[in-house]
């Protein structure tokens, strides 16, 4: 049970989960025909670091609904790594000047100023395209069964969407130097935005695992809990942290104008609902035992104690 966890090096452990991905990443659009110029925006982003919590989150669930003697969680790393893929598309149309307008993702020049627009907007719509040939690739010789591949595929195109991630980022433009932004409002831009990628990857681990529809909705609990805490701590670090540490422009939500949990809440209450949604997050894990058990309830704690 959770109260009796045993202590976890969560940055380890964060770090081995994300070496795997890594690993897989290195290659993975290698002998696909993308024209040169092309590739090298799109490797350009994709390799420039990151937690890689979205598949960490798809592989932790596999194994924690699986069991890792199943070898399962090695024959979904194309879905798994898929989802990065969709995150960093996201990342570089979200600098892009007509979004976001920022220069610097990761510590490094953002893709439009690297390369140009029109190969930063060619390079995302690469990398969206690509990770879903990836996750149909996990039913190839019958390495994972069809029907989950498949279920599990439909649900991450409705999270990173119109209806999920691409949504939100439209709602997050609307809301840019509008007064009066409700609490609600936020949240559910949020949920779209930056929420649905991160619970849709803990529920495409449980449908792949082949989990019962109880453990789907845990890991459903889980995901929106901890894509609540990840934002509000986002929104915390873009207040009290700094450029160098964070990758990218300290106090960017402020200048754009844009509704933020401490803008609208202040920074206590902030941290007090960071501090809430990471509990709830532990306290949807409470059935379960064992080593990927340990580390997500880590993790749910830690997205809110981070610096960057």
């Amino acid at each position: 049970m959770s109260a009796a966890s045993a202590p976890v090096d969560v940055k380890a452990a964060l770090a081995k989960r994300a070496a795997e991905i890594e690993a897989y990443l290195a290659d993975c659009l290698q002998d696909r025909d993308i024209p040169q110029r092309l590739l090298e925006s799109m490797e350009y982003s994709l390799h420039a670091g990151g937690k890689r919590l979205r598949p960490v989150l798809v592989l932790s669930f596999v194994r924690l609904l699986a069991g890792t003697g199943t070898g399962l969680g090695k024959r979904v790393l194309p879905f798994a790594s898929a989802l990065e893929l969709i995150h960093t598309y996201s990342l570089i149309h979200d600098d892009l000047p007509a979004m976001d307008n920022d220069d610097l993702r990761r510590g490094k020049p953002s893709n439009h100023k690297k390369f140009d627009e029109a190969t930063a907007i060619l390079a995302g719509d690469g990398l969206l395209t690509e990770a879903f040939s990836l996750m149909l690739s996990c039913m190839d010789e019958g390495a994972v069964p069809a029907e989950r591949v498949a279920r599990a595929a439909q649900a991450v195109a409705m999270a990173a969407g119109a209806g999920g991630m691409v949504g939100g980022q439209a709602l997050d433009m609307e809301f840019t130097a509008k007064p009066g932004v409700s609490f609600e409002e936020l949240r559910g831009m949020h949920a779209m935005k930056t929420g649905a990628l991160i619970t849709v990857a803990c529920v495409s681990g449980a449908v792949l695992s082949g989990a019962k529809l109880t453990d789907v909705h845990r890991a459903r609990e889980y995901g929106c809990a901890v894509g609540q805490a990840f934002q509000i701590a986002d929104d915390i670090l873009d207040v009290v942290g700094d450029t160098a540490t964070l990758g990218k422009p300290a106090g960017s939500d402020e200048r754009q104008g844009k509704t933020t949990y401490p803008s609208l809440l202040g920074l206590p209450e902030s941290r007090r609902l960071a501090a809430e949604r990471a509990a709830l997050a532990v306290e949807s894990l409470e059935p379960y035992t064992g080593e990927e058990a340990d580390f997500l309830r880590a993790l749910a704690r830690y997205i809110v104690e981070r610096v960057n």
